[in-house]
């Protein structure tokens, strides 16, 4: 969760310990690990780059089609960017000599 201030409250942390369920918190600044940053940076880069639209009308429908597509003709691209799987590290020894 991104910490926005409603996904602390009470309702939200009772319910979560009854239905046990672990809620993982990201860390402030931090939009490269939540996932609906890095499907917002796709959906940019594949319709809203390098593109003009005469109107509204049709700069939203790029967005809604390509967001209709993600199962289909992206999938590929979105399986790796979409991912929970991260790197971590070990801390650093002070092994110098």
């Amino acid at each position: 969760m991104d910490n926005a201030r409603y996904q602390r409250c009470r309702l939200v942390m009772e319910t979560a310990k009854h239905l046990d369920i672990e809620l993982l918190f990201l860390t402030p600044y931090s939009p490269n690990l939540n996932l609906i940053e890095q499907l917002w940076k796709f959906v940019k880069k594949e319709c809203l780059y390098t593109k003009y639209y005469e109107n509204f009308g049709l700069f939203k429908q790029a967005i809604v089609e390509c967001l209709s597509q993600t199962t289909a003709c992206h999938k590929t691209a979105l399986d790796s960017l979409l991912t929970l799987t991260f790197q971590t590290f070990r801390p650093a020894t002070s092994d110098l000599r």
